[in-house]
């Protein structure tokens, strides 16, 4: 249930109707626009006697939230969220905020050198695994708690923040620890509700992979695992889903661009280094996400795909990167972006 109150509300009527709320159990999200405010209600609220709130003075309407995802849903929070990484780097709003980066940290060179040559092209933001969930158990599994010191150390020579997944919630005391700026729930993780949970007790930006079989309604539920526990910073992720095609690695579903920016207030990035398995395909398909409103794009790069220990042929070279770059700009003020 949200709770829509008439312009200019005085702050005592918003105080003395939410301490009233808070007293029959119910939890409450306050979302201010620029003239009016909404009170998002969670939990039973058949405790609430719609018409007696409905006559309030200040009250312009009540209305019931359909959508099992709450936190996440626009009803809750109209405006678009604006997810602050620090560092002067947003995810939301005008800018298109692009990570780039080594789908595997593999040596200090390698990880720095990419560092170096994404932030001169103008990344926002540093990207690489430290540990791997693969499919085989045969398959490098990352440099673990080695390659996360080598990623935090090449993001802060390079000045940029880092992203990095996290696999487990035993970890998550290291990632605080070490500094990780975005934690990211990868695909196969995206209904390991522990460690959603975890995730969701923390304040740290969270970068929220949807599944590889999941519908939008799952990824938007997952999202709302994190903001029950408190965490409101939540940026999804697009990254192809699977489909009955095999050409591709996934199936890079862009109408799940619009459809989450229709129904919740959360940024969306677009993965189309993994939507697509392709090098040659990752640069026109970044351009597409920017065209239909993505807001950031998150791109593997590598100074040596054809060698690299993990997702080489996905994989695009630093000169591509700095070509890709210097097309979005172009492309950007088209659709009222800048990068």
């Amino acid at each position: 249930m949200i709770i829509i109150l008439k312009e200019n509300t005085p702050k005592e009527f918003v105080n003395k109707l939410t301490k009233n709320i808070k007293s029959k159990g119910l939890q409450i999200d306050i979302s201010k626009g620029a003239r009016k405010t909404v009170l998002g209600l969670v939990g039973d609220t058949s405790v609430i006697d719609r018409e007696q709130v409905q006559g309030y003075d200040y009250v312009d309407k009540v209305v019931r939230v359909e959508e099992p995802y709450k936190r996440a849903s626009r009803s809750f929070h109209p405006q678009d969220s604006i997810i602050d990484i620090g560092g002067g780097v947003t995810v939301g709003g005008k800018k298109i905020a692009v990570m780039a980066g080594p789908c595997s940290i593999e040596t200090p060179d390698q990880i720095e050198g990419v560092a170096k040559d994404i932030a001169a092209a103008g990344a926002a933001m540093l990207r690489g695994g430290a540990f791997k969930p693969r499919t085989s158990p045969y398959s490098f599994q990352g440099l673990r708690d080695k390659g996360l010191d080598m990623l935090v150390t090449a993001g802060k020579k390079a000045k940029l923040p880092v992203v990095t997944e996290i696999m487990s919630a035993d970890k998550l005391d290291v990632f605080l620890k070490d500094g990780v700026d975005v934690i990211q729930i990868g695909a196969r993780n995206m209904q390991n509700f522990d460690l959603l949970k975890a995730v969701g007790k923390t304040r740290k930006p969270i970068l929220l992979k949807r599944g590889l079989c999941a519908t939008i309604e799952e990824w938007l539920m997952s999202a709302e695992y994190i903001m029950a526990e408190g965490n409101h910073n939540v940026i999804l992720c697009e990254r192809g889903i699977r489909t009955f095609e095999t050409y591709t690695r996934n199936t890079l579903d862009l109408s799940a661009v619009l459809a989450v920016k229709h129904k919740s207030h959360l940024p969306v990035v677009v993965d189309p280094s993994h939507a697509t398995g392709k090098r040659w395909m990752v640069a026109d398909l970044a351009k597409a996400a920017v065209a239909c409103g993505a807001d950031g794009i998150m791109i593997e790069v590598h100074n040596d795909p054809d060698n690299a220990l993990c997702d080489g042929a996905q994989s695009i070279t630093p000169d591509m990167f700095t070509a890709l770059m210097g097309s979005l700009r172009q492309l950007a003020p088209i659709v009222g972006r800048e990068i």
